[in-house]
């Protein structure tokens, strides 16, 4: 069953730990969601929508249950769920799942997975195991004619779930918005962001 667009209407660290056990669908691939991680908007010095509305974050500031894709490092793609009431900007990033269906296809996207639980283990991972990209920035997941979709399954409602800080943020690192099934294969590996260090220059001789 498809999700309510009410489901996103609140909060992203209330959303965030519902949507574990839910399955995002894309052209016949099925991921369960075992990691994902909150941020506040405006509120959030860690969020894209901090510094406020821009072209890239407009759709974060749209209604809720839109899909926010994004472009990150030159090389990869990442989806956030759009939350709360349009004129706001809370959103949850889907870091990692488990496919349930379409792994064939899944696995031609990843060809360098070697397990199963490597397909969709981290937020890039996820969105090319999915084909997701730019073309789905906006897509509404709460429609049955949409290409991307998320439903709910009884695992949605019986998860030990564990939470703790998010992944590789420069800011806002220290609050506990990310969250987790405990114990879960699929989930990523946590890494606290690590400051770039400048290299040390060395005087031309003269």
């Amino acid at each position: 069953m498809l999700l309510f667009r009410e489901f996103f209407d609140r909060p992203a660290t209330e959303v965030a730990p519902d949507l574990l056990g839910c399955v995002l669908w894309h052209e016949s691939v099925g991921v369960e969601l075992t990691e994902a991680e909150a941020y506040m908007g405006e509120a959030d010095p860690a969020s894209h929508a901090y510094r406020g509305r821009t072209a890239r974050t407009a759709v974060m500031f749209g209604p809720p249950g839109h899909a926010y894709v994004y472009f990150t490092y030159g090389m990869h793609f990442c989806v956030n769920l759009v939350c709360l009431p349009e004129g706001t900007a809370s959103a949850v990033l889907l870091r990692a799942g488990r496919i349930v269906a379409g792994e064939e296809l899944a696995r031609i996207r990843r060809p360098s997975s070697r397990r199963a639980s490597d397909l969709a283990s981290g937020p890039a991972r996820l969105c090319q195991a999915l084909g997701i990209g730019r073309a789905e920035n906006g897509a509404d997941v709460c429609v049955p004619q949409s290409p991307l979709r998320i439903t709910s399954t009884t695992d949605c409602y019986d998860k030990n779930i564990s939470q703790g800080p998010r992944v590789g943020v420069s800011t806002g690192a220290e609050v506990p918005w990310r969250y987790w099934v405990t114990g879960d294969p699929t989930v990523s590996a946590y890494r606290a962001h690590v400051p770039r260090t400048q290299k040390p220059v060395t005087p031309s001789p003269r």
